[in-house]
């Protein structure tokens, strides 16, 4: 249940594969807020649908993150912020998440990237040419 949950406000429309934003902006477009739509959806969500505000002030009690919102619609405004505060409705946002994953199940292969079937992520660091090739699975050994 809280992977449906925490996953679509996960969802990124942005890959950083050639700009890499200041940290502020690389939040507000990796995560997505959902509006939700009666009370039990608010209770269920448990404070997830402010991704944003979460991303920003981890540390703050997620009942605050609703007197946060306007600052930081605000301040996406202000700044100029690609996207600006982004959210969709909380079934909207499921569908997207939805699409988003059939997307990237019918898509092709990347081609030389390292296999996982039977490893793990784990074994896909190992066998990769990731920094720590080598340094997990063998250290646990």
């Amino acid at each position: 249940m809280s992977a449906m949950i925490v996953t679509p406000t996960h969802q990124n429309e942005e890959y950083f594969s050639e700009y890499q934003p200041d940290w502020v902006t690389a939040q507000f477009l990796s995560t997505r807020n959902a509006v939700m739509s009666n009370p039990f959806s608010e209770w269920l969500w448990g404070g997830m649908q402010y991704q944003l505000e979460h991303h920003l002030f981890p540390s703050m009690p997620r009942s605050k993150y609703p007197l946060l919102k306007p600052i930081l619609q605000k301040f996406a405004e202000e700044n100029n912020i690609p996207g600006g505060y982004r959210e969709s409705g909380e079934f909207e946002i499921l569908k997207m998440n939805w699409e988003l994953y059939k997307r990237v199940a019918e898509s092709d292969p990347v081609a030389d990237a390292p296999p996982t079937r039977g490893h793990g992520q784990v074994g896909a660091i190992d066998l990769g040419s990731s920094p720590a090739k080598g340094g997990i699975l063998s250290a646990s050994k």
